[in-house]
């Protein structure tokens, strides 16, 4: 099996929510494997010093605002990287949020905002970037989804609601564009540290009881998710679609005994 099969040299890769988090973790990664890198944020000027980074790799960048609650917002991006870049081989559908609450305090607002973003936004982003794969006959899709998308946990209703609907989203995705060269996967992290849950890793007490419950012993570390998103976006995963790559330390194995 030849490095060839990882290789995205040629190809562009939109990943949305880039400003921080496993976001930047992902688009590193597919840069060093030779992608050219659309970036979004809500606000495309705090993509400055990131975008630099990755063209210091030797690769292109082109960063726009993007905010995943908005039509209009979607097309209008979406049509500028196009116009950018003359495709879009590769949507890492990231950008996402948590609001974490007792299921009795949370508010319709809060789930909207959750709902929204989350999976809303991450189908017309799909959608929108689709088009243009359709037409070329080639895409890779890789929605982010969490252990979470398998598994409940307390204080998680409406977050795990949209990444179960995320797993659920992308079987019919794939279903829908197979035909056309598009596959569709889901890419599932388990207990990452990022800045939505980083008041999780200040309570030491918490940290050793999730940790006990991982099977390798340790939360994930951000480059762990290096290898699966790569796989996903490259001609290696050519016959996987419709699927839901856990990469969770094996937590999902035992979920059910985790709360938060």
């Amino acid at each position: 099996m030849g490095d060839s099969l990882f290789d995205l040299s040629g190809q562009v890769a939109l990943v949305t929510g880039t400003s921080r988090g496993l976001g930047q973790y992902f688009a590193r990664a597919l840069a060093k494997a030779g992608a050219d890198l659309a970036m979004t944020s809500r606000e495309s000027s705090t993509l400055h010093d990131f975008s630099r980074e990755i063209e210091a790799l030797g690769r292109k960048t082109f960063s726009t605002g993007l905010d995943v609650r908005d039509h209009r917002s979607i097309q209008q991006a979406v049509a500028a990287i196009e116009e950018h870049f003359g495709k879009i081989d590769i949507l890492v559908n990231n950008a996402g949020c948590n609001i974490r609450k007792p299921a009795l305090d949370v508010t319709w607002d809060d789930w909207n905002t959750i709902l929204d973003t989350n999976l809303r936004g991450s189908f017309f982003v799909a959608q929108a970037v689709a088009r243009g794969m359709i037409e070329r006959g080639y895409g890779r899709i890789i929605n982010i989804g969490s252990v979470t998308s398998v598994a409940g946990f307390a204080g998680l209703a409406p977050y795990g609601a949209s990444r179960g609907g995320i797993k659920q989203l992308t079987m019919s995705l794939a279903d829908d564009w197979g035909r056309h060269g598009v596959t569709v996967n889901c890419l599932a992290p388990g207990w990452f540290k990022t800045k939505q849950n980083q008041v999780l890793y200040e309570n030491a007490a918490w940290v050793e009881y999730i940790t006990d419950r991982i099977p390798v012993k340790r939360p994930g570390r951000p480059d762990d998710l290096d290898g699966a998103v790569v796989f996903l976006a490259s001609e290696s995963s050519r016959y996987v679609t419709g699927q839901t790559l856990l990469v969770d330390g094996g937590v999902s194995t035992g979920a059910t005994k985790a709360t938060v």
